[in-house]
């Protein structure tokens, strides 16, 4: 389908107006993106922050409460006097216990169970551990010798060794704990009292649910997001994906937070550009780890860009339209005219003239389109007075003309004399240029086989020879393959006499023309050497690449490129006083 000027020219003026609309478009976007990015990744690292800073309050008052318990006296009282051995003090003494714990405890609503752990007997709320002294948390416990542990979140079930447990829909699968050694003293009288030497010393466990740390992140961070609370061990505190709870979770750019206390930083994670914000708890040493993917950020943003580009994009194209059906018209109507000119003069009516109608750049054209239209009739008439005596010349030279055939009957009747004259040397001569005559003036100038070129050069060879009184030898060296090969009429014969008349001019005799080739690949190679007294660098750039003497060099490179293809044709490589070496490359 034909589109007209008109068409193109609206769809230019549409086309200039979507280009800057879509680059606002990507730069309003980008630029949103990035503002938004930051203020995000300042405001959740700062949730971050805060979260922590909520979560190291609520366990240092644990902590303290805690160690609250090493000066209580009743606690002093019942372990340093208790007897493992009496079922009935130790019920007595669980009460007890559990009425100093569950006013210590109590009003953290955070936590889940208390406990004080012995090897006779467990103190506080009951929970179906077994044998907890059996457990890491104890073993951790005594180990720290009175220095409060955390136990990162681990499963109730593996940890106490109840396989009857895995099972069954607990809630308290997943728990973290704090324990510690407790050796209980009493102030008496300015005294200080320690419990006696024999007696074994308890451990306190204090047990949060895996939601608690849930709870705090879920309800503070972006619904995109996902949040993650590790160890240094990089073991799973909490998480928003609630299979990696109480799993190791390995991962290279977590090691790179591990290895930092806080901050924030740009990632891509499996492929998805996220806002990674981390902060590491003074209490715990426990990290957290908060990510937002970025796209979900501009989520709600896309849209109104999509509605504010088109709806400009509509507003901008209607203003095209008007515009470009004005211009168009101002600009169609007198090319319209000048094609309807032009239509008549092509059909031979040279004295179509248009009217100027204007001084601008149209009324310029069609001046010069009539000032060319004279121009063209005054051509076309000098043009057939001179076809006219062309044909008159040519017929005179046809009648003058010698026909070749003339040339070979004296050349065969100069033969003859020579050898009655007993001639020999220019009866050679005779024929050698007689077959050159008729090699050089067939009425085709196509490529010719190897075989002929050679022979052709052996004719020349023998010429020069006679002439330069054997002032220089030829060697060949070619590839037989090559013989049925087609070349160029007259290949060789440019770098031959370039080399005769000027490699040899300053040489009396020992000149050697070595002429080879040899096929590589897809390629054909011919080689001219000579070991004449060379040339400069300069001058084989002038015989290549500028207008020089050496016209048939430059006729023959420009055969060959017009036939075969600018990557074939002729390198030149010469040495001033060693000699001359061309290669021609034609493809096989």
């Amino acid at each position: 389908m034909k589109i007209t000027f008109r068409y193109r020219l609206l769809a230019s003026y549409i086309l200039l107006i979507a280009i800057p609309l879509l680059v606002l478009g990507a730069l309003f976007y980008r630029t949103s993106l990035k503002i938004i990015t930051e203020q995000a990744q300042k405001n959740v690292y700062e949730i971050v922050r805060k979260n922590n800073e909520v979560m190291d309050t609520k366990l240092r008052i644990v902590d303290q409460n805690s160690m609250s318990l090493f000066l209580d006296k009743d606690l002093f009282r019942i372990f340093n006097q208790l007897d493992p051995a009496n079922e009935a003090e130790l019920f007595a003494a669980d009460r007890q216990v559990t009425a100093v714990l569950s006013k210590t405890f109590s009003q953290n609503q955070d936590i889940f169970a208390y406990q004080l752990w012995t090897s006779y007997f467990t103190f506080g709320q009951p929970l179906p551990q077994g044998e907890p002294t059996q457990s890491d948390i104890y073993r951790m416990a005594r180990q720290a010798g009175g220095k409060l542990v955390w136990i990162p979140t681990y499963e109730f079930a593996s940890m106490f060794n109840q396989p009857y447990l895995q099972g069954g829909n607990l809630e308290f699968r997943y728990l973290f704990s704090a324990t510690r050694l407790l050796d209980f003293t009493y102030l008496s009288n300015t005294k200080l009292a320690k419990m006696d030497a024999g007696v074994e010393r308890p451990v306190l466990a204090i047990s949060f649910k895996s939601e608690v740390l849930k709870s705090l992140y879920a309800d503070s961070i972006p619904g995109s997001s996902r949040y993650m609370v590790l160890d240094p061990q990089d073991k799973v505190v909490a998480s928003s994906e609630p299979g990696n709870v109480a799993q190791t979770y390995k991962e290279a750019w977590l090691n790179e937070l591990q290895r930092e206390k806080s901050g924030a930083r740009r990632m891509t994670l499996n492929g998805e550009a996220v806002i990674v914000c981390f902060d590491r708890s003074e209490v715990t040493g426990w990290m957290s780890v908060v990510w937002i993917p970025e796209a979900g950020l501009v989520s709600s943003l896309v849209p109104v860009i999509r509605t504010s580009i088109t709806a400009l994009a509509v507003v901008m194209g209607i203003v095209a339209l008007i515009f470009a059906y004005f211009i168009a018209g101002k600009i169609t109507k007198p090319i319209k005219r000048l094609l309807s000119a032009m239509r008549s003069v092509g059909e031979g009516d040279f004295q179509t003239r248009v009217d100027v109608v204007s001084n601008d750049e149209f009324g310029m054209l069609t001046q010069r389109f009539n000032r060319m239209n004279d121009r063209i009739h005054l051509l076309v008439t000098e043009n057939y007075e001179i076809k006219l005596k062309e044909k008159e010349a040519e017929i005179q030279a046809l009648n003058m003309q010698m026909h070749p055939h003339f040339l070979y009957n004296t050349l065969n009747v100069m033969n003859w004399t020579a050898i009655e004259n007993d001639q020999q040397e220019l009866s050679r001569m005779l024929v050698c240029l007689s077959n050159m005559l008729h090699y050089t003036s067939r009425k085709t100038w196509d490529a010719v086989p190897l075989s002929e070129e050679m022979s052709w050069m052996s004719n020349y060879f023998y010429i020069m020879s006679i002439r330069f009184e054997d002032k220089f030898t030829v060697e060949y060296d070619m590839d037989p393959r090559l013989m049925e090969h087609e070349v160029p009429r007259l290949l060789f014969q440019p770098f031959v006499e370039n080399a005769i008349l000027h490699g040899f001019d300053q040489t009396g005799s020992g000149g050697l023309i070595g002429i080879r080739g040899w096929i590589n690949g897809r390629t054909r190679h011919y080689e001219v050497a000579d070991n004449g007294r060379g040339m400069s660098a300069e001058t084989v750039q002038r015989i290549l690449y500028q207008k020089s003497s050496s016209v048939g060099i430059k006729n023959t490179i420009d055969r060959i490129q017009m036939t075969y293809g600018g990557e074939y044709g002729i390198s030149i490589s010469s040495t001033p006083g060693t000699g001359t070496k061309v290669v021609i490359a034609l493809p096989l």
